[in-house]
């Protein structure tokens, strides 16, 4: 198999060349190395190479699939985890035992190529970690960012180092680096995917896993793959009513769609970026969707405080708990400057200051309920504007906690709350902006719909194709 051969291959493409036989696993896997070593060089996207592939189950539907593990949160035994700290530098910390969506995404047949950097913690919407040496660059132009906290991950898949590669999500960070980067983005409901058994509601139940992908049947078959309930859980939500993956065979019908250019106290983005969504939202328009500018009310004060405490609150935890087990003191040494403000800050919040997070939590959630019990979908932008230059969200930098905060959510403001709220959220490209980087659209569904949201941007796919994007630093 040629590498260019590999690079236009999704995963669902390539895991049928090789059920069919016409390539070998052997030989996809080869492809994969050779394109993640090569373009690692100008990316800077990988923490960690195995030292030999981790594969997946040969009776998975993504038998022979390269794939790429995130350092944060999802744990593979044996491999050390650094979640982008230098706590944690050395490899002190082996996981004993994998993850449980790990072990689903071995038995979906996936091949683990590599770990992928990350920033400290995962507080940060771009992939600058000290621990790594140098930031990860996105593959559209090497001065930008490739969007965080899974970065690393989105640039080998918009690079074609890889299809699909795992990303996890607790104020956009599936659906910021898949807007930087050109690709589909599926934060699923809260409770979808398995946490365990290492968690079981990060940031306060904020915290999804999944993954980042080049098309919408790779981002339906794999979610097929991994969804359902675990054993010891907080909760269980009602599987699919059918396979993902079956929600194509028919037309979702015609779907009453709010559409908003922003949120309730957020800034409008840039025009382009407008420009873009308002053409997207005149072709679902076109396809026979009612579409309704209409906009969520809800405590946007009372968000902020919320998801303040609960980020500030899941620092302390890594950064303190982390210290004591190895016997350290957490110092600007060994945790970046920024992550040690944060995690001061988290250290001081009382057991009031939770208590009233989860009612303002339990508030939002509750108004964007209502909201969207009158919509099948909301369409807003993922971005404010196109990828940052590298340098611009320095966690090493001058910021205290509350700067901080707002600096992430001033720039990134328009994820977050669908963390709180535990609804899916999809991000797909919207085409490239004058800068040539790519521009990116939003949906969000009513809670564990995302059967409507994979509809919805399969049509888009077929109507806005995105297949042709190509960035600068490309494996073929």
């Amino acid at each position: 198999m040629k590498i260019e051969e590999y690079a236009a291959q999704d995963a669902t493409g390539l895991a049928d060349l090789v059920r069919k036989k016409e390539v070998t696993a052997q030989e996809v896997s080869d492809c994969a190395a050779e394109a993640i070593s090569t373009l690692d060089k100008d990316l800077n996207a990988v923490a960690q190479m195995l030292d030999a592939p981790i594969t997946g189950s040969a009776e998975g539907p993504l038998a022979g699939v390269p794939f790429v593990v995130k350092d944060l949160v999802l744990h593979v035994e044996g491999v050390p985890s650094r979640s982008g700290t230098r706590l944690l530098e050395a490899g002190q910390f082996v996981p004993p035992e994998s993850s449980e969506l790990f072990l689903r995404f071995q038995k979906a047949g996936l091949t683990t190529m590599a770990i992928t950097t990350t920033p400290e913690f995962g507080y940060n919407a771009t992939c600058e970690a000290l621990v790594y040496g140098a930031p990860t660059k996105n593959p559209y132009d090497t001065s930008r960012s490739s969007g965080g906290s899974s970065g690393g991950s989105a640039a080998l898949v918009a690079a074609g180092a890889v299809p699909v590669a795992h990303a996890n999500d607790g104020g956009g960070s599936i659906r910021i680096p898949a807007a930087s980067c050109g690709l589909v983005g599926l934060k699923p409901t809260r409770g979808r995917t398995p946490l365990g058994p290492d968690y079981n509601l990060p940031l306060m139940g904020m915290g999804i896993e999944f993954a980042v992908t080049r098309t919408v049947r790779d981002a339906a078959l794999l979610l097929d793959c991994v969804e359902g309930p675990e054993i010891g859980a907080m909760f269980d939500i009602p599987r699919p009513a059918k396979p993902y993956t079956d929600v194509f065979e028919a037309s979702p019908g015609k779907k009453r769609i709010a559409f908003a250019t922003h949120l309730k106290g957020t800034p409008e983005p840039d025009p382009e970026v407008r420009a873009a969504l308002e053409k997207t939202a005149q072709t679902l328009a076109d396809m026979g969707h009612e579409i309704v500018e209409a906009s969520p009310d809800y405590d946007y004060d009372g968000w902020r405080r919320a998801n303040f405490v609960m980020w500030n609150g899941f620092l302390a935890a890594g950064v303190y708990g982390l210290a004591q087990v190895l016997g350290v003191e957490p110092s600007v040494d060994n945790v970046e400057a920024v992550s040690l403000a944060c995690a001061q800050a988290g250290a001081s919040l009382t057991a009031l200051d939770y208590e009233m997070a989860m009612m303002q939590m339990n508030g939002v959630s509750r108004a964007l309920g209502r909201f969207m019990a009158d919509y099948d979908a909301f369409l807003l932008p993922t971005l404010k504007q196109t990828a940052l230059p590298l340098g611009t969200m320095d966690q090493n930098g001058d910021f205290d906690a509350e700067g901080w905060h707002d600096h992430i959510f001033g720039h990134f403001p328009y994820c977050a709350l669908f963390n709180m709220t535990g609804q899916p959220a999809i991000s797909v490209p919207n085409g490239q902006g004058t800068d040539g980087l790519p521009l990116a659209a939003q949906m969000v569904a009513r809670m564990g719909d995302e059967a409507t949201l994979l509809q919805l941007a399969a049509q888009l796919e077929q109507a806005q194709p995105w297949s042709a994007m190509r960035p600068g630093v490309f494996a073929a």
